[in-house]
């Protein structure tokens, strides 16, 4: 009996996400998904990764490890910081998706004014503590005297950036809100483009620029979020369609409700998305004491299941506006069919990636290892971690998809519980024992962390498979 329960349960919910796929009367179809994605997918690639890749490439060119390693580290620490700057964005979503998804217009443009002015000051405190204490940063995370000197000039730059992106994700968030990704991924590409023109030029010393080597990367960045930032404000300024919000990025500065309001969305999304940034720091922290080709090969093969986790990064934001504009309208059954269709479609994109690169491991990753030092022990950990990709990708779209229900709180908890609770405890734990084999205890350590998420996927499907989810509070 107590063995039938387990398995009746198991095939109530296969049956249940094949129905829900199958739905076409409820939710969004995934023709319409599908639109909505491609453009937050192209986002999401020059975001998180194109744009990284091909500074990497760049960075490579130098042929330094040591520098490789150094830039990998550092934009690991980055990476955090854009979660944080992503949780203002991700309340913005939510706050202005909900106002819109009822025609509340101008409340859905007093919430962006509010997202405005809280990221300028959010974004200042971040940058001025960056720049600032860059070394002891750099020397905290135990990386070698020599790696930390290159690193911290290259730190105090992308603070500059850092700031602009803060500022910036709050438009885009507004974008994302009233249903127009196309316009946001423009000012990207236009973005990206700016990125790559001056990260060339600027590392090499190309058309009369000067050659500055790995800091030519930082002041790219600069640049990049300079462009972007101004784009997205002449858009918003000037395009007429966008009147009906009645946007006046002064007049509701002092407006404390809707500063309330939007943080108490967007602080729990900062720590979750937090969280979760910050266990790829502790796990580049176990890693770093098997020396700079493990250090090297941690960065190749997250950057790489970084291109391939793209698509469920890009799902996970159209799953949070859909969501946040059908829950105003109490849609329960037409979220949790979208939801299905959504981690359907998101699994058939991410792991046609994943079979690309783990068939060609070794072509793919000695792209960044031109002198042959880490590209052989690379190759022989990747498709093994690239089955565990899985649950990161599962729990990206229903933590997303809670997000635009305004469950924030249960994904922060639920992230805070399992990375406290079972990550740093267990990876520390393997990352101390003794092992025979490197690539075996690189594998088992890395791993630790997408347990992790399974954990976490198995608490928000019985999050949803209750009614609790439902209750209309901006608190989750």
């Amino acid at each position: 009996m107590q063995l039938r329960e387990p398995i009746t349960m198991k095939k109530r919910l296969l049956s249940s996400y094949i129905s829900g796929i199958n739905d076409h009367s409820q939710g969004e179809r995934c023709a319409t998904i599908l639109r909505y994605f491609f453009p937050e997918f192209i986002t999401s690639l020059l975001i998180y990764s194109l744009l990284y890749l091909v500074d990497a490439r760049f960075i490579a060119e130098l042929r330094s490890t040591a520098i490789y390693a150094t830039v990998g580290t550092t934009n690991t620490m980055l990476h955090f910081l854009v979660k944080i700057a992503e949780g203002f964005s991700i309340g913005t979503v939510v706050m202005v998706g909900t106002y819109n998804g009822v025609h509340q217009f101008k409340k859905a443009g007093k919430a962006l004014v509010s997202a405005f002015w809280m990221t300028i000051i959010a974004g200042g405190i971040v940058a001025v503590c960056l720049y600032g204490g860059a070394f002891w940063i750099l020397d905290g995370y135990g990386l070698p005297l020599k790696m930390i000197e290159q690193g911290v000039p290259f730190l105090k730059l992308r603070s500059i950036s850092i700031f602009l992106m803060f500022v910036y994700f709050a438009l885009v968030g507004f974008l994302r809100g009233i249903k127009r990704p196309q316009q946001a991924m423009y000012i990207f590409l236009a973005g990206g483009a700016v990125f790559l023109f001056f990260d060339y030029v600027l590392i090499f010393g190309k058309l009369g620029f000067p050659a500055l080597g790995v800091l030519g990367s930082a002041w790219a960045a600069i640049i990049q979020h300079i462009v972007m930032l101004v784009l997205a404000i002449v858009y918003i300024a000037y395009d007429k369609t966008i009147r009906v919000y009645a946007i006046s990025l002064g007049s509701c500065l002092l407006d404390k409700e809707y500063l309330k309001e939007l943080w108490q969305l967007s602080w729990p999304v900062m720590l979750d998305k937090g969280i979760l940034a910050a266990a790829y720091l502790w796990l580049g922290a176990m890693i770093n004491p098997m020396g700079k080709y493990a250090i090297a090969s941690y960065t190749v093969i997250k950057d790489l299941e970084r291109v391939a986790i793209l698509p469920a990064a890009a799902f996970a934001q159209v799953i949070t506006y859909l969501v946040s504009n059908a829950y105003g309208k109490g849609d329960w059954q037409g979220i949790k069919t979208t939801i299905k269709k959504t981690v359907f479609l998101s699994s058939l994109f991410v792991f046609a990636i994943l079979l690309v690169f783990s068939l060609w491991p070794n072509y793919f990753i000695a792209i960044f290892d031109l002198k042959n030092k880490f590209t052989t022990f690379s190759a022989q950990v990747f498709p093994f971690l690239s089955i565990l990709v899985f649950f990161d990708l599962l729990q990206l779209v229903l933590s997303g998809a809670l997000r635009g229900a305004q469950n924030v709180r249960t994904v922060m908890y639920v992230r805070l519980a399992v990375c406290l609770g079972y990550f740093v405890p267990v990876s520390w734990f393997l990352a101390h024992m003794l092992w025979q084999s490197m690539i075996v205890k690189f594998v088992v350590v890395y791993g630790s962390f997408y347990i992790g998420n399974a954990l976490m996927s198995i608490i928000y499907i019985h999050r949803f498979r209750g009614e609790l989810w439902k209750k209309p509070t901006l608190k989750g």
